[in-house]
């Protein structure tokens, strides 16, 4: 189906990743603003390779892009899938509702999961962005358990959770809207719900733990990790805790 936005909506009952598809559909030279929602996913997965619950109720929703640029900018793109994430999750909750971002791919609520996001991208013969895939999965209405952290949902008590495709359509309009207003406003969003400058972080890099203070981000969208040794840019990685 067709959106407002002007997206490439297709719904499936089920599939084993939406991710996998888009990306499918990304080597493929599928043209750019294509979205793929899955009621169910039968093989979801996160960042790291973990698997994603998926249960029945929640979103399950893969988006291509092809915004062009330098490679570097990548960082970027997975910046502005977080921010326009927050805003569309920040419509269905009550004013004040305390949403966070964690570098470099959760959405929090009251200081739990409540949503991820797996950022792709490949990149052309001249060095430039050829495309950006985001998988998006969003506890709407159940909160999978998870053994390393606090989940929550978007369901309010009382009322009935956002659905699928209605929040997906809201979603894919603000990613459009963000993308309008530029990266370096995206930083700056991202940066007034991303942590406290300061905030001690302990990142995981493979097999290599880094312990730091959080001191921004740079132009080109890397986690700024102060360090005994300096100020060190990082593009990739998992923030423990």
């Amino acid at each position: 189906m067709t959106t407002a936005a002007g997206w490439r909506l297709a719904i499936h009952e089920e599939l084993a990743s939406t991710q996998d598809v888009v990306l499918a559909a990304a080597e493929a030279g599928e043209p750019e603003r294509l979205a793929v929602l899955a009621r169910r996913q039968s093989a979801g997965r996160g960042t790291q390779g973990r698997a994603w619950s998926s249960p029945s109720g929640n979103l399950f929703l893969s988006l291509l892009l092809r915004p062009g640029g330098p490679a570097r900018a990548l960082p970027q793109w997975s910046l502005l899938a977080g921010v326009a994430l927050a805003d569309a999750a920040a419509a269905v909750l009550p004013p004040g509702a305390e949403l966070r971002l964690k570098w470099p791919n959760d959405l929090l609520l009251g200081g739990a999961k409540c949503a991820g996001i797996l950022c792709q991208g490949g990149v052309d013969t001249a060095g430039n962005i050829g495309w950006v895939v985001f998988g998006i999965g969003v506890n709407l209405a159940v909160a999978p358990a998870l053994p390393d952290r606090l989940t929550a949902t978007l369901a309010q008590p009382g009322a009935l959770p956002p659905e699928p495709v209605a929040f997906a359509q809201s979603l894919m309009a603000t990613i459009d809207l963000w993308r309008g207003r530029g990266l370096e406003a995206v930083r700056d969003a991202w940066l007034a719900r991303g942590p406290m400058l300061d905030t001690p972080l302990l990142l995981r890099q493979g097999d290599t733990a880094r312990e730091g203070c959080f001191a921004g981000l740079d132009q080109d969208g890397r986690l700024l990790l102060a360090t005994p040794s300096g100020v060190v840019p990082v593009s990739a990685g998992e923030l423990l805790g």
